[in-house]
C-alpha cells in the first residue's frame, strides 16, 4: 500500500478542523498535516488534540500554506516519505470519508492526479455561492479553450502523486493555487481525471467568496494564472 499523507491548509477553523480530521478513514493516511496559516483562534490546538501534525505558516495565503505542507512531506526520510498527497480544506465542506474515491484511480494506475469534482457530485443547497459557480464555470471554460483540458471544477479536494506534484514546481502563494496545478498538469501531459464528490455548507465564514474583495481578488488571480502558464 503506498504511503499517503493529507495536507490541510487551515485559517481560523477551530470549529471544524477536528471534524475534518475525525472523518478521514482510519488507517488510510500515514500522516495528517494541518498547516496553521496565521490563525487567530485555536485551530492549531484543536488540530493537535485531534491527532494531526501541526505546522505553522505565519505568512497568509492558501498557496503559502500548501507549499509549507509540501516542503514538510518532501523532506521526510525515504522510509516515511509519502507516495501520494491528498489536499483537503479544513472547513468541513468536503466529505473526507470520500477520500478512497479520489485515491482509486491513482492506486489502479489510471491517473497521477485526481480532482474531486463538486460539479459532478451532489451539492447541498447554498453550499456554493453564485459567484463561486460562475468562477468555476469561467475558469474551466478557459482551461478547455487554452489548454484543451476537460476539468469541470477547481475543487480543493484532490489527490496527486508526490513525484508528480514536485515536477509541477508549484509557485502560487494565494488564490491561484488550484488552477495553477490544473493548468500545469494539462500543459505537461500529466494523467489526470475527475471523480464526483459531495459538498456541503462550510462551518464558519468563507474568507474568499464571503466578501466582495475576496471574490474579486480570487477571480482576478485565477484568470491571471491561467494566462500566465500558457
Amino acid at each position: 500500500m503506498p504511503r499517503i499523507n493529507v495536507i490541510i491548509p487551515a485559517y481560523n477553523e477551530e470549529k471544524s478542523i477536528a471534524k475534518v480530521i475525525a472523518a478521514i478513514p482510519d488507517g488510510l493516511a500515514d500522516d495528517i498535516v494541518v498547516v496553521n496559516n496565521n490563525s487567530s483562534d485555536q485551530t492549531a490546538a484543536s488540530s493537535q488534540a485531534a491527532g494531526a501534525t501541526v505546522l505553522q505558516q505565519p505568512v497568509s495565503g492558501y498557496g503559502n500554506a500548501c507549499l509549507a505542507g509540501i516542503a514538510y512531506v518532501a523532506a521526510k526520510p525515504a522510509a516515511t516519505r509519502p507516495d501520494i498527497i491528498v489536499f483537503l480544506d479544513g472547513d468541513y465542506s468536503d466529505y473526507p470519508e470520500e477520500m478512497p474515491r479520489l485515491l482509486h484511480p491513482i492506486l489502479e494506475g489510471e491517473a497521477d492526479f485526481v480532482i474531486g469534482s463538486r460539479a459532478l457530485g451532489k451539492r447541498q443547497y447554498g453550499a456554493m455561492l453564485p459567484q463561486q459557480l460562475f468562477g468555476n464555470w469561467l475558469a474551466t471554460t478557459l482551461l478547455r479553450l487554452f489548454y484543451n483540458a476537460s476539468f469541470t471544477d477547481l475543487g480543493p479536494f484532490r489527490a496527486i502523486r508526490l513525484d508528480t506534484l514536485l515536477a509541477l514546481d508549484m509557485r502560487d502563494r494565494t488564490y491561484g493555487w488550484t488552477v495553477e496545478m490544473q493548468a500545469k498538469a494539462a500543459k505537461h501531459g500529466i494523467r489526470y481525471t475527475e471523480v464526483p464528490v459531495n459538498y456541503r455548507k462550510r462551518i464558519g465564514f468563507s474568507k474568499i467568496s464571503g466578501t466582495v474583495k475576496g471574490t474579486l481578488s480570487a477571480g482576478y488571480k485565477i484568470i491571471f494564472t491561467i494566462f500566465k502558464y500558457m
